[in-house]
């Protein structure tokens, strides 16, 4: 009961999450795109950018909080800060869709997030990413529920870590390729970030690159989750 209630909350409070993201973005593209987003991004005012890059940052360290504040163990508080960042994400784009009929398909390009470089894909990529966390959260809650040890194992880790590493090379490096160095040069110079997308046009996503991480995430939950059946089952034939 106790895990039902948690999810019912940190479900309930991601979707919320999820709306008040899209309700800034509709104001931003209201004001910024009154003709309906698209590439390149308009030039911002600097303190208005410097607002969002912080706005960014202010909502991973409260989906962090969640997860903090829902586990009792640190692969807990992990399971519940990636579910609850799954959730906020997925309803990101349902609440844009059902508020501005955005995006038109889930090949849409967006901009995803803009730290410490631009991150960009088509918007199913992070859907996919989305629902491979919610799978990962799941079986770590469910089994920790049981009674199970759910911590995860060094090369568990190491594989996790590797594949979100190289899907997040997917959605940076285009970017990188286009305006990294001028990237780099400019902020050097105190010149906001938002002066180097204003001619900015993504026109290639490295399937082969992103498919390789989310392979890479997957594997990485099968050895997981073979690992944690075997627990219930050595479990079982000991109470027999």
């Amino acid at each position: 009961m106790n895990i039902r209630k948690t999810l019912f909350w940190v479900t309930f409070f991601s979707i919320a999450m999820g709306f008040m993201e899209s309700a800034v973005v509709i104001y931003l593209r209201r004001i910024y795109y009154p003709q309906g987003f698209s590439f390149p991004l308009a030039p911002i005012d600097p303190n208005i950018a410097v607002v969002e890059l912080l706005r960014e940052a202010a909502t991973i360290i409260m989906l962090l909080g969640v997860g903090v504040l829902a586990g009792k163990k640190n692969a807990e508080r992990f399971a519940w800060f990636i579910f609850s960042f799954a959730v906020w994400d997925i309803f990101y784009y349902v609440f844009l869709y059902v508020c501005l009929g955005w995006p038109a398909s889930l090949m849409t390009w967006d901009i995803l997030f803009l730290i410490p470089v631009p991150w960009v894909g088509p918007v199913i990529t992070p859907v996919i990413i989305s629902f491979t966390m919610i799978l990962f959260a799941f079986t770590v809650i469910c089994y920790s529920g049981n009674g199970y040890k759910v911590g995860l194992k060094r090369r568990e880790s190491l594989l996790l870590i590797t594949g979100s590493l190289v899907a997040i090379v997917s959605f940076t490096e285009d970017f990188i390729q286009k305006k990294g160095y001028l990237l780099f040069r400019n902020l050097m110079k105190g010149r906001s970030l938002f002066i180097d997308l204003a001619d900015y046009v993504p026109a290639h996503f490295d399937w082969v690159v992103f498919s390789t991480g989310e392979t890479v995430i997957i594997i990485a939950w099968v050895i997981y989750l073979i690992r944690l059946m075997a627990q219930t089952n050595a479990a079982t034939v000991a109470t027999v």
